[in-house]
């Protein structure tokens, strides 16, 4: 390395490198820990130099699911995380799971290989426009021309899928700059651009609101639950108890020992819920860090009449049913830091505090299902009764889509921010299994749930081989009813009868065994109960299933009217 004088600064320059060097040297300044995806032709030479540097590497069996581990990190730690593929299919494999990571907020570095650049315009092999695909569904979509450029590219590039509402950005690298020499150093991450908080004016406003309010709610939505915007809420909370509604990707931010004064469930997906009462009462719904991707405004003020007010680090996407008064907008945790001392001493008047009481007495506690269920079948509540008990607060709970995630959505209590992970953004299946992965990585010393149907447990099933490799602690455990459920009680509801939703049995205790896993099968409450203290155990181990034959008889009630729905 020698130093090259540059007008007024002194540039480090490389002795010798490639470009993949570069593309390696900038993923470790950016303290990338994994790297997930599948080398080829056109991305190999990235693939050789992570052997030799670092960071780890996570070969996954599909391209959609290296996305999905990604995407995993990113909501699990909100840094970027990376996936590398290769041209052709290996970029075109990464669409689901890149729309699945911008619509639900998760920052994700993809960069994908492409033909050499002699070549972008032919009919050549596995030739195709990488970025024209790619720009409707992330935030940032380039190809790289100068082997020169691709440390800023990715600087860039890490930034923006960050900042703001995070999501994903996307670098497409054409063979020949990977394999070109290059001389300049790769660039070190700059400190992030701070937020300040939103305006004192607009936190008086807010503040006041509040104190001439008679049922003012929290509204909290995935870009509520990082840590410092968790932990902001709750001392707020802790202070003035103010009632909150949670939607399904915001689970967990609300503390164990807020919950009885504090929390009034989940909202997500059908307008049925106590949620969804507790938002039409309320004359202030406070928004924070919520997307109406996540649970759209004309499900719960579909009367239009709603007063809002926004918190947020992005100006609002407006609507009919989503017409903001006022809009916070900065670092969340610094406003709801300076509106704590504004709104202290307020509480709640004695008519809210009585309703109240009677939405938790008779509709949060009243769940009115009958847990008979045919021999060899287990109901959705016994298993998730199970599950509360044997799981902690710390261990993470992974959710794919599916009748179960409904389920769960609505009655597993989860109270830890980012602990418990749904797709409600795109609903997109097979996520479960890879987050699990994520989950196990980043945080090494838990026991990671990972929770699918049959359905959509094979769309990501071979990842299994994965965490057999990785000799992960994960137990994933299949609700198996032998349908695409999800879709069936809709259809059903809808039209008297279902269609397309039939597929045959598979054994998965036998797939779990093929892939060098512990499979069980659990055919009742006790079974199961049983099963999965033996599982958690093995899981020390690497990854373990339980496979639970499940009676969907009560689904039907999911969708049942409380208030003015629509169906879709």
């Amino acid at each position: 390395m020698k130093l090259v004088k540059e007008g007024l600064f002194m540039t480090e320059i490389n002795k010798e490198g490639y470009g993949a060097d570069l593309i390696v040297d900038s993923l470790i300044n950016h303290d990338v820990n994994y790297v997930f995806g599948i080398p080829g032709a056109k991305i190999d030479r990235v693939f050789d130099t992570l052997e030799d540097k670092g960071p780890e590497l996570i070969v996954a069996r599909h391209e959609q699911n290296a996305a999905f581990m990604a995407q995993g990190i990113g909501r699990i730690t909100g840094e970027p995380g990376v996936v590398i593929t290769t041209s052709g299919p290996g970029v075109s494999n990464l669409v689901t799971g890149l729309v699945t990571a911008t619509a639900e907020g998760d920052p994700v570095l993809a960069i994908g290989g492409q033909v050499k650049r002699a070549d972008l315009l032919k009919r050549a092999h596995q030739s195709m426009n990488n970025v024209a695909m790619l720009d409707p569904i992330t935030k940032y979509s380039a190809e790289i021309q100068d082997p020169a450029t691709l440390s800023e590219n990715i600087a860039n590039a890490y930034r923006l899928a960050k900042a703001g509402k995070p999501g994903a950005s996307f670098l497409s690298i054409p063979q020949d700059i990977t394999d070109s020499p290059v001389t300049v150093k790769a660039i070190k991450p700059l400190t992030d651009p701070k937020l300040g908080s939103a305006s004192v004016a607009d936190i008086n406003y807010l503040a006041q609101a509040i104190k001439n309010a008679v049922l003012p709610v929290l509204l909290l939505g995935n870009g509520a639950s990082t840590a410092a915007v968790t932990a902001s809420i709750r001392r707020l909370l802790g202070a003035v108890k103010l009632p909150v509604v949670e939607t399904f990707q915001g689970a967990g931010i609300v503390s164990r020992d807020l919950e009885e004064d504090t929390f009034f469930g989940r909202v997500g997906l059908f307008r049925n819920q106590p949620g969804d009462m507790l938002l039409k009462r309320s004359d202030l719904v406070i928004a924070i860090g919520y997307d109406p991707i996540e649970y759209e405004a004309r499900n719960w003020n579909a009367e239009i009449s709603a007063r809002i007010i926004v918190i947020d680090v992005a100006p609002a996407e407006i609507d009919t049913y989503f017409q903001p008064e006022r809009e916070l907008i900065g670092d969340i945790a610094e406003t709801l830091d300076l509106l704590l001392p504004a709104i202290s001493g307020y509480s709640l008047p004695k008519g809210s505090l009585d309703y109240l009481k009677g939405l938790r007495d008779n509709v949060v506690e009243d769940v009115k299902f009958d847990k008979t269920v045919k021999s060899g079948l287990v109901h959705p509540l016994d298993v998730i009764d199970v599950l509360q008990k044997q799981t902690t607060d710390d261990m993470t709970v992974t959710v794919d889509v599916g009748s179960h995630y409904i389920w769960m959505a609505r009655y597993f209590k989860s109270y830890e921010a980012r602990h418990l992970l749904f797709s409600n953004g795109m609903q997109t299946l097979g996520v479960a299994l890879p987050w699990a992965i994520s989950a196990a990585l980043v945080r090494p010393n838990e026991k990671i749930i990972s929770i699918s149907g049959d359905g959509g447990f094979l769309f990501s099933g071979q990842e299994l081989e994965t965490a057999v490799r990785l000799h992960l602690p994960i137990v994933h455990i299949i609700w198996n009813d032998g349908k695409y459920n999800m879709v069936e009680f809709q259809e059903e509801m809808k039209y008297g009868r279902s269609a397309g939703v039939d597929f045959g049995p598979v054994d998965f205790v036998k797939y779990a065994d093929s892939f060098g896993a512990k499979g069980y099968r659990a055919d009742s409450k006790e079974k199961f109960d049983q099963v999965l203290q033996t599982a958690l155990k093995e899981a020390a181990n690497g990854p373990v299933l339980i496979d639970v034959p499940m009676d969907y008889k009560d689904n039907v009630k999911l969708g049942e009217t409380i208030l003015p729905d629509e169906f879709y």
